[in-house]
Order: C-alpha cells, then sequence, then structure tokens
C-alpha cells in the first residue's frame, strides 16, 4: 500500500511540477501588471516546492520501494532521468532569481522592468524545462520495460 501511495504521489507532483511551469511560461508572455507578476514569483515558489517535493518522493521511492537501489543504479536509463531532471533544476534558476529580484520593484506597488531580451531568454528558458520534463516520463516507461540495464 505505501508503495501505492509513494508512486502515486510522485506521479501528482511531476504533473503539478509540469503545471506550474506551464503556468509560468503563459503568465510571462502575457503583459506583467504587478498581479501578475507576483502572480508569477508566487508560481516559481510553489514550483521549487514541488520540485523538492518530486524529489524526495523519488528518493523514497528509490530507497523503499520499487525494483531496490542496485536495479536502479545499474539503469543508464535512470541516469539520464536524474541527469535531465538536475539539468531542469539548473536551467530553472535563471527564471526563479529574475522573479526574486522583482520583490522590491513589486512590494513598490511597480511593473518589474523586463527587457524583451530577458522576457526572450526567460521563455526560451521555460521551453527547455518543459522540453526536458517531457522526455522523462519516456525514459520512465522504457525502463518500466526493461530497457536500459547496464552490463546484462
Amino acid at each position: 500500500m505505501s508503495n501505492l501511495i509513494n508512486a502515486l504521489a510522485h506521479y501528482l507532483l511531476f504533473l503539478l511540477l509540469f503545471a506550474l511551469l506551464g503556468s509560468e511560461h503563459i503568465l510571462l508572455n502575457r503583459p506583467l501588471p504587478p498581479a501578475r507578476a507576483r502572480r508569477l514569483v508566487f508560481i516559481d515558489i510553489a514550483y521549487g516546492s514541488s520540485a523538492s517535493l518530486l524529489l524526495f518522493s523519488a528518493a523514497a521511492w528509490l530507497f523503499w520501494s520499487g525494483n531496490g537501489l542496485d536495479y536502479y543504479l545499474h539503469n543508464g536509463l535512470f541516469h539520464a532521468k536524474v541527469g535531465l531532471f538536475l539539468l531542469v533544476g539548473v536551467l530553472s534558476t535563471l527564471p526563479t532569481f529574475v522573479f526574486l529580484n522583482w520583490r522590491n520593484a513589486l512590494q513598490a506597488g511597480q511593473v518589474p522592468d523586463v527587457s524583451p531580451r530577458q522576457r526572450q531568454w526567460l521563455t526560451l528558458c521555460l521551453r527547455l524545462e518543459l522540453l526536458l520534463l517531457l522526455i522523462i516520463p519516456l525514459l520512465a516507461m522504457l525502463m518500466a520495460r526493461g530497457y536500459g540495464a547496464i552490463g546484462q
């Protein structure tokens, strides 16, 4: 039963992560009055929190559920999944720092200053994150079908 709960939590957190990232992308590509910018900052904080919870549920699955630690450590697709997740985390630092830098302007009731070039870079980062996140379930499906084993 705990395996079921952990798997469900893991899948729901992944969906939440993707939904929050998609929301950031949609909000960023519209005019940014202070209320929308504050919502964007809040969504980014929720995104980081859900990524942390997802990582925790993955660790729980790795150590206490699933096929055992040895199976995952000897699977190249697992390493690719972890690598993609870490790459998404690194990519997400740029939007996070930009959004957090908006706090002073937002507290003063001002619209954050976003240049077209900065908006372009942020959009590119968010789209890359979304793309990389789409690959992770594909790798998980391949792992579930027995692909990726190293040395067998």
